[in-house]
C-alpha cells in the first residue's frame, strides 16, 4: 500500500474529525422494541427518537430489518409534534400519489431484499437544528414452526450508543409454554447482565435494556456492542390429540401438532444437477450435504440418485432400501459427482416420476418424494419453463411429493416454486455461503420424518365462513397445521373432526370447542393486541392466496389477487398489492414508496422523474 503524504494524512484526519462531528450529530436517544406474540401471532413496534444536536439542518435515518414473512401494517414520523404517516394503498393508486409529489430531486424506497430472512425498511427525512424526530413502525407476522420451535427474530443494529435502549418481547400463549430460550450474535458476559426472563405456566416477558456502559465495545471508544440478531425460541405444551382451539370476536384458530406418532418410511429420489454452473464450490457442497443425508436415511427408507447436466444418469435401475451397504455404497457414489454441461431439469424430473411409478417391493403405507436441487435454468432439452411445469405436473399426477431446492441467485426461483407448489411440495432457496451444505441438511430434516398424510380438518359448513386451507397433503414432525375461520351463527359448540392417514392406521380425531368457555380464556388479558385471532385468520388467507396464485392459471390469478387486494386494504397490510405512501414534511418536497420486494430480489427503487 502507498504511504500516505502528510497532505493527504491531513485531508484523512480532517475527514475523520468530519465524520467524529457528524455521528454525534443526530443522535438516537431512544430505541424501543415492543414485541407481543398472542398465540403464535407477533405484533411488533420498534420506536425511534432522534435529535439533531448540530446548529444546521441534517439528514436522519431511520433504517429497520424486519422478517420477510411479515406485513408492514403501520408507520409515521413526528417531527416537533406533527405527525407524518404512511397510507397504505393499492399499488398503482399510491404509484399515481407519489409522481404527483414528487417534483424534483430523488426519492428512495423503502423496503428492500437484504439477507436470508429479513428485508430492510428505510426512510430519511431532514430536521432542523435541535429538532427531534419520533419514527414508529408496526409489522405483523404468524411465527411457523419448524423442527418443533417458533422463532422470534429482532435486528439490532443502531450503529450507535443509546441512552434508552429496550426490547421487550411479551408472550402469551394459552396451551402453556414448554420451553423458552434467547439466543443472541452479540452477547457478552456484560450484556447478559442487561437480560432478564420472567416466565409462568401461559406468559413470559423477555426484557433487554443494557445500558450505555453495557453497549461499549470497550470502555475507551464510543463504539457499539449491538450489532446482530436476537432470537427468542419457544415451543407450547400440547395435550389434546385433535389440537388446540381458540375463539375470539366469532374468529377461531384450530392449531394442530400430533406428537410421537410414528413415522412413515420413504421413498425419496434426489435429483441432483451437475451442469457446468455446479463446478466448485456448488458441487462440493452438495457432496457434504449428501454424505450427511444419507447417514440420516432410516433402515426402512427406500432411496436412489438421478444427476443430469445435459444427459440424464440413473445411479441405480430401481429404488434400493436403506441398509448400511447401499448408504455406503450411495455415499462412493456421491464422491464422485463433478458438474460440467447443460441443465435438462425436464427429462430428469420425468426419469425421476417413472423411477417412482415402477419401483417394487416399496412399504404399502409410505410417502413418496422427489427432492430437486438445481442452480440454473433449463437449458437443455425442452427448455420453455411452462411447459415443463405442464409435463411434470401431468406425470406427477398428485401421487408423489416434489421439493424444489434452488442454489444461488442465478436460478429461476419463480419457475420451481410454482413447479414445487403444484406437485405437493415446496420450494427453498438455498444462499451461497459457507453454511450451504448446512442448509441443505436443514431443509432435509424438515421433510425426513412425515408422519400423516392426506390430512382433512373438517368443521361444520353452514357455520363457518371464510376458511382457509383445510386440507393437507403431508405433515412432517415438528411443524404445526393451522386452520381459521369465522363462526357465523351463534353456535354454543364448535365440533371439529381430523381425518388422516398414519403409518400405523386410518385416523379421525374429534373435539368439540365451548365458544363461550374459550372466549373467555382472551377476555382479562391486558397486553394482548385486541382482534388478534381476526388479524391471524386475514394474515393467514392473504399468504395462502398469495401461494395459490403462483400456481394458478391466469383468470384464476386475477380472481386471488383481487382478493388479496381488498383484504390487505382492509386491514392495512402492506403486501405485494399494495404500497405505503409517506409523505415527507412539504418543505421537502419529497414522498416515498414503501414496497414488498420480491423474493427474486430483483426490483427496482423508485426514483422521482
Amino acid at each position: 500500500q502507498a504511504v500516505p503524504t502528510p497532505a493527504s494524512l491531513w485531508v484523512v484526519s480532517r475527514q475523520l474529525q468530519d465524520s467524529a462531528l457528524l455521528g454525534h450529530a443526530i443522535e438516537i436517544y431512544s430505541l424501543h422494541v415492543d414485541c407481543k406474540v398472542t398465540s403464535r401471532f407477533a405484533h411488533t413496534l420498534i420506536t425511534s427518537k432522534i435529535v439533531n444536536r448540530a446548529n444546521e439542518s441534517r439528514e436522519a435515518t431511520f433504517e429497520v430489518e424486519l422478517p420477510k414473512t411479515a406485513f408492514i401494517t403501520n408507520f409515521s414520523m413526528s417531527i416537533d409534534g406533527k405527525v407524518y404517516p404512511g397510507i397504505i394503498k393499492e399499488k398503482a393508486s399510491a404509484q399515481k400519489e407519489y409522481d404527483s409529489a414528487v417534483s424534483h430531486g430523488q426519492s428512495a424506497g423503502l423496503v428492500k431484499i437484504t439477507g436470508r430472512k429479513l428485508e430492510q425498511f428505510h426512510v430519511s427525512v431532514s430536521i432542523t437544528a435541535a429538532s427531534k424526530v419520533t419514527f414508529e413502525l408496526t409489522y405483523e407476522e404468524l411465527l411457523k414452526r419448524q423442527l418443533g420451535k417458533f422463532e422470534l427474530l429482532i435486528k439490532v443494529r443502531p450503529k450507535q450508543l443509546v441512552k434508552h435502549f429496550q426490547i421487550d418481547v411479551h408472550i402469551f400463549e394459552p396451551q402453556g409454554i414448554r420451553f423458552l430460550q434467547t439466543d443472541s450474535t452479540f452477547m457478552t458476559n456484560e450484556l447478559t447482565k442487561a437480560l432478564t426472563k420472567v416466565q409462568n405456566e401461559t406468559k413470559a416477558h423477555i426484557l433487554f435494556k443494557p445500558t450505555i456502559d453495557q453497549q461499549k465495545i470497550n470502555p475507551e471508544f464510543d463504539e457499539t456492542l449491538l450489532n446482530g440478531d436476537f432470537v427468542v425460541r419457544y415451543d407450547v405444551k400440547r395435550e389434546a390429540t385433535a389440537g388446540d382451539i381458540q375463539i375470539v370476536n366469532g374468529y377461531f384458530v384450530h392449531y394442530f401438532a400430533p406428537q410421537e406418532m410414528p413415522v412413515f418410511p420413504k421413498n425419496v429420489i434426489f435429483v441432483i444437477d451437475r451442469s457446468g454452473s455446479m463446478a466448485g464450490r456448488k458441487i462440493e457442497q452438495t457432496r457434504d450435504a449428501l454424505l450427511k443425508i444419507l447417514q440420516d436415511l432410516r433402515p426402512e427408507d427406500h432411496f436412489s440418485f438421478i444427476t443430469f447436466n445435459s444427459k440424464v444418469v440413473e445411479w441405480k435401475s430401481s429404488l434400493l432400501p436403506a441398509t448400511a451397504e447401499n448408504v455406503a455404497s450411495a455415499a462412493g457414489f456421491v464422491q464422485t459427482l463433478s458438474a460440467s454441461g447443460g441443465t435438462d431439469i425436464n427429462r430428469a424430473l420425468l426419469t425421476a416420476v417413472s423411477g417412482l411409478e415402477k419401483a417394487e417391493g416399496l412399504p404399502e403405507r409410505s410417502v413418496s418424494m422427489i427432492i430437486l436441487l438445481t442452480d440454473g435454468q433449463p437449458t437443455s432439452g425442452e427448455s420453455n419453463v411452462e411447459v415443463i411445469q405442464e409435463n411434470i405436473q401431468k406425470a406427477v399426477n398428485g401421487k408423489y411429493a416434489l421439493f424444489c431446492l434452488g442454489f444461488g441467485f442465478d436460478v429461476s426461483y419463480k419457475f420451481l416454486e410454482k413447479m414445487a407448489l403444484s406437485n405437493g411440495g415446496i420450494a427453498r432457496r438455498i444462499y451461497e455461503n459457507a453454511d450451504a451444505a448446512l442448509q441443505l441438511q436443514g431443509f432435509y430434516q424438515e421433510v425426513a420424518t412425515p408422519i400423516l398424510k392426506k390430512i382433512e380438518m373438517q368443521y361444520p359448513e353452514n357455520a363457518i365462513e371464510g376458511l382457509t386451507k383445510n386440507d393437507f397433503q403431508l405433515f412432517f414432525e415438528g411443524s404445526e397445521i393451522i386452520v381459521s375461520g369465522k363462526i357465523s351463527n351463534e353456535l354454543d359448540l364448535l365440533p371439529v373432526e381430523i381425518k388422516a392417514q398414519s403409518h400405523s392406521s386410518d385416523l379421525t380425531l374429534k373435539e368439540e370447542a365451548n365458544v363461550k368457555e374459550k372466549e373467555q380464556v382472551f377476555q382479562n388479558q391486558s397486553y394482548i393486541f385486541g382482534n388478534f385471532i381476526e388479524r391471524l385468520w386475514a394474515y393467514l388467507t392473504i399468504q395462502q392466496l398469495l401461494e395459490k396464485s403462483i400456481s394458478a392459471q391466469e383468470e384464476d390469478q386475477k380472481t386471488l389477487e383481487a382478493q388479496v387486494l381488498e383484504l390487505s386494504l382492509q386491514y392495512s397490510f402492506v403486501t405485494p398489492l399494495t404500497s405505503m405512501v409517506v409523505t415527507k414534511p412539504a418543505d421537502q418536497e419529497q414522498t416515498d414508496l414503501a414496497n414488498k420486494p420480491t423474493e427474486a430480489g430483483k426490483w427496482g427503487i423508485k426514483q422521482s422523474p
